[in-house]
């Protein structure tokens, strides 16, 4: 019976040590984001490429449009794409914002991607919210539109 006990009792206080114990780079930052985090993701995300994981908009499923392109945000606050054989350029960069139906404090970042050409890139011009990031992996949302369909974008380093 006391082992039992004891079993019982390990694996409820390994639990809550693994729960405990994870990082935002390991798990995902599941925390509100807000603009003390801009430097940090300006730096991940402006080293190395990127390619598009996930892409939805206004409810159609896009991502394999992104298939074979890959992106670099450079830290100059240009933005470029390619397939191997076309590129395409753009900006991109983080800002503060700060909602006015919620308190001074609950700020956020917005992830700003800007493409004037081709309709393709267009299409991921705005300026998303971060809904979720680590070193690797960064996860956009854009408002719901009139429909209830949010857009996503995740980004996944190469």
């Amino acid at each position: 019976m006391k082992a039992k006990l004891l079993l019982k009792t390990i694996i409820i206080l390994c639990t809550v040590i693994a729960f405990n114990s994870c990082s935002n780079d390991e798990s995902g930052n599941d925390d509100k984001i807000t603009s003390a985090d801009m430097a940090e993701i300006k730096a991940f995300v402006g080293s190395g490429q990127w390619k598009i994981t996930y892409y939805v908009d206004s409810g159609k499923e896009g991502t394999i449009d992104y298939d074979g392109y890959s992106f670099t945000f450079n830290t100059d606050g240009t933005l470029s794409s390619t397939n191997g054989s076309a590129t395409v350029s753009g900006t991109w960069s983080l800002t503060g914002s700060s909602h006015s139906d919620k308190s001074s404090d609950d700020d956020d970042i917005d992830f700003n991607i800007f493409f004037t050409t081709p309709d393709l890139f267009e299409t991921l011009e705005d300026d998303w919210d971060i809904k979720q990031y680590t070193s690797s992996r960064i996860e956009l949302i854009d408002d719901i539109d009139d429909h209830n369909n949010a857009d996503y974008l995740t980004f996944e380093k190469i």
